[in-house]
C-alpha cells in the first residue's frame, strides 16, 4: 500500500504513528513518522547485514522539506544502493562523508602548496627584481639604508652629517650620466674605471679618490644584500686610480699673517668675516665651529640652548657658547664626538668685543643669539660662506665669478692661495714654535689622538697647559698685528712644555 500525503498530514496522536510502503521483497520500505509533537519525517528501512531493521532518515516532510512524492524517489535510490550489496547504510554514508572530507582537506593542502608554490615565484622575481636595480636605483637605497646620519647600538653616530648629499652631487655629476641607467648586477669593472680614468685623465685625482671610495662602499652594500654577485671594484688600488692623497701642508708664515692683516681693510669683507678669521688664528677653531657659535647671554634655560643647538646642527654647523666673562668657549660636541673648551686670550676677545659691537636683533627684536649670523638672524651663516669670500679674493681677474667680489687678488698671499684650514694649520705650527708640546697643541686643537692607550686611558685634557698656549698664541698674534717686533722673548717666557 503506498503512503499518502494523507496520511502524513494526520493529526498528532498520543502514540506515534507510522505509515509504511513496501519497495518489495528484499527491497526495504518508505516510512512516513508522525510523532505527538507534529514532527514529520521520512525514513528508509532496510535489514542490515546483521539481520536486525534499520532506519536511515530521508529527510522532513511539509514546508521547507520533502513532498511524497520527492521522499519516495529518495527511498527508492536507497533501495537500489541496497539492492546493489551495500548493507549497511550508516556505515557507507559515514565513509562517503569521511571521503567527501578527505577530499576536502587534500583540496585545501593542494590549494595552500600551490599559494606556497605562486609565493616562491613571487619572491623569487622580486628578489630577481631587486637584482636588477639600476645604478641609480641602487644609489638611492645605498644613500636611505647607510648614509643617514643615526646613533648607532654603541652611542657613536654613524652615517654622513649631510645624508648623502655631498655624495648624490658627485654622482649625478660623474657617474650617473654613464652608467646611471644601467642595471647594477650587470656593472663591470670596465665600466667603473672608465669613469676613474676619465677623472683621472682630466687631472681631477683628488675626484677620483672620492668616486672610487663611495662606489667600493656602494657596491659592497649591494654585494651584502645579494643584489650583486661580486664587487667589481674590490681590489682596485688608490694608486692605481688618483694616487695618494697629498695632505696640505701650508701654513702662513709671519710675514703673510702680517700682509694679510694689512690687506683686510682693503678686500672689502664684512667686519663679521674679518674678525672671523682673527678667531680662527687665535683659537684653531674649525670653521664649522666658528660658524656655529653662540653668545652666553642666549642661554637662559635649557630648552633655549636645545633649541639653538638643534638650531645650528640644522645648518650643519657645531654648536658652541661664547662666555666672554669666563674667558671660555665650550663646544658640547665636536668632529671627535668629546666636548672641548677654548681658552679665550686677550687677542680673540679683542675679536669677540668687535662681534659683539656688531651684533644686531632679529625679526622678534631681540638680540641674535649668533656670532656670526645669517641674514634672517635667526640663524648661523652658511658653514661655506666665508669660505667662499676667501676663495673669491684669490683668483685671477679673467676668473671672477659674476655678483662675487670685484677684488680678485685681494687677499692672495706672496705663498700663493690659502685656505681657511690653512689657518687652523698655521695655528697649530705657531703654538709648536712657542714651544709647546704635541700633545698639548692636539689638545688646543681637540685633534683626535692617536694613540690608542691615551685615547682609552689619559683623561687629563691639559686644560691649565691649554691655557697657557692659547695665551701665548694671542700675544704672539697681537705682536704681529701692532707692528711689535716678534721673538720668543718678548710674546713669552716660559719653559718648554713636558
Amino acid at each position: 500500500m503506498a503512503l499518502t500525503t494523507a496520511e502524513m498530514d494526520s493529526a498528532p496522536q498520543a502514540k506515534e504513528q507510522w505509515f509504511t510502503e513496501s519497495l518489495g521483497r528484499g527491497f526495504g520500505a518508505f516510512l512516513g513518522r508522525v510523532t505527538p509533537t507534529g514532527e514529520r519525517r521520512f525514513y528508509f528501512r532496510y535489514a542490515g547485514a546483521d539481520g536486525r531493521q534499520h532506519r536511515h532518515l530521508i529527510g522532513a516532510y511539509g514546508p521547507g522539506g520533502l513532498t511524497v512524492a520527492q521522499g519516495r524517489v529518495k527511498a527508492r535510490e536507497l533501495s537500489a544502493l541496497y539492492a546493489s550489496g551495500v548493507r549497511d547504510l550508516r556505515e557507507h554514508f559515514e565513509a562517503q562523508a569521511a571521503a567527501e572530507v578527505a577530499r576536502i582537506e587534500a583540496q585545501r593542502l593542494a590549494a595552500e602548496a600551490e599559494a606556497r608554490r605562486l609565493q616562491e615565484e613571487a619572491d623569487a622575481a622580486e628578489l630577481a627584481a631587486s637584482r636588477r636595480l639600476t645604478v641609480r636605483q641602487l644609489f638611492g637605497r645605498w644613500q636611505a639604508t647607510d648614509l643617514q646620519p643615526h646613533v648607532g647600538t654603541d652611542g657613536k653616530r654613524v652615517g654622513r652629517k649631510d645624508g648623502g648629499a655631498f655624495v648624490a652631487a658627485q654622482f649625478e655629476r660623474h657617474v650617473f650620466p654613464t652608467i646611471g641607467n644601467h642595471a647594477a648586477a650587470d656593472l663591470t669593472r670596465q665600466d667603473l674605471l672608465a669613469i676613474l680614468d676619465a677623472k683621472k685623465a682630466a687631472g681631477t685625482l683628488r675626484t677620483a679618490n672620492m668616486l672610487l671610495t663611495d662606489l667600493r662602499q656602494m657596491l659592497a652594500f649591494a654585494v651584502e644584500r645579494s643584489i650583486i654577485p661580486a664587487n667589481p671594484l674590490q681590489g682596485v688600488q688608490r694608486r692605481k686610480v688618483g694616487g695618494k692623497d697629498t695632505e696640505r701642508e701650508r701654513v702662513l708664515s709671519d710675514a703673510e699673517l702680517r700682509q694679510l692683516f694689512a690687506s683686510l681693510p682693503a678686500a672689502s669683507l664684512h667686519p663679521r668675516s674679518r674678525c672671523a678669521l682673527g678667531l680662527i688664528l687665535a683659537t684653531g677653531v674649525r670653521v664649522g665651529e666658528a660658524m656655529g657659535a653662540t653668545w652666553a647671554d642666549s642661554h637662559p634655560d635649557r630648552d633655549r640652548t636645545a633649541l639653538l643647538r638643534a638650531v645650528a646642527e640644522g645648518a650643519e654647523t657645531k654648536f658652541g657658547i661664547v662666555d666672554m666673562d669666563a674667558r671660555t668657549w665650550h663646544l658640547p660636541d665636536t668632529k671627535n664626538q668629546r666636548e672641548h673648551t677654548i681658552h679665550l686670550s686677550e687677542f680673540a676677545l679683542t675679536r669677540l668685543q668687535e662681534l659683539a659691537q656688531l651684533r644686531e636683533v632679529d625679526e622678534c627684536g631681540e638680540p641674535s643669539p649668533w656670532l656670526f649670523p645669517d641674514r634672517s638672524r635667526v640663524q648661523p651663516v652658511c658653514v661655506k660662506s666665508l669660505g667662499k669670500q676667501i676663495a673669491d679674493r684669490q683668483r685671477p681677474a679673467d676668473k671672477r665669478m659674476q655678483r662675487r667680489a670685484k677684488g680678485t687678488e685681494a687677499l692672495l698671499l706672496d705663498a700663493g692661495p690659502w685656505t681657511l684650514h690653512d689657518l687652523r694649520r698655521t695655528a697649530a705650527t705657531l703654538l709648536a714654535r712657542l714651544g709647546f708640546s704635541t700633545d698639548v697643541i692636539d689638545e688646543c686643537l681637540n685633534h683626535k689622538l692617536q694613540s690608542k692607550v691615551a685615547r682609552i686611558y689619559i683623561r687629563d685634557r691639559r686644560e691649565a697647559d691649554q691655557r697657557r698656549a692659547f695665551d701665548a698664541l694671542g700675544a704672539h698674534l697681537d705682536a704681529l698685528f701692532s707692528g711689535a717686533a716678534v721673538s720668543a722673548g718678548n710674546v713669552l717666557t716660559m719653559k718648554r712644555s713636558a
